[in-house]
């Protein structure tokens, strides 16, 4: 086979295999995590300064726990009992994710940076 032919050959193939696949497809309905999120924000603040953390909620904070990167837990405080909670890092990380169980019953989690 000729280059010119099998050159040709090549680009009709690439052609219409980009023709035929899409990266999305853009009548994908819009998924209900997507819209509920944006409609429904955590009730739920966390605020950093330094090493200080302030957690404010619109509800009761039952449980809060915080662990490090590495998967070192930190904090463990059960029976809160309250809207608001602050706490000092002790550790030398600068990647930790809090989970918040609410006074509802719901379960949240966030990565948070410490500087």
């Amino acid at each position: 086979m000729s280059p010119v032919i099998r050159n040709s050959f090549a680009i009709v193939v690439f052609l219409l295999t980009t023709n035929f696949c899409s990266a999305q497809d853009n009548d994908a309905p819009v998924k209900e995590n997507d819209y509920t999120a944006k409609q429904n924000p955590n009730p739920f603040r966390i605020l950093t300064s330094g090493k200080q953390v302030a957690i404010k909620s619109s509800k009761v904070i039952k449980t809060i726990i915080v662990w490090t990167a590495s998967g070192h837990r930190i904090i463990e405080q059960k029976d809160v009992n309250a809207s608001s909670y602050s706490f000092r890092i002790n550790a030398n990380e600068k990647l930790f994710f809090v989970m918040l169980q609410l006074s509802d019953g719901k379960v949240y989690s966030e990565k948070i940076g410490i500087q």
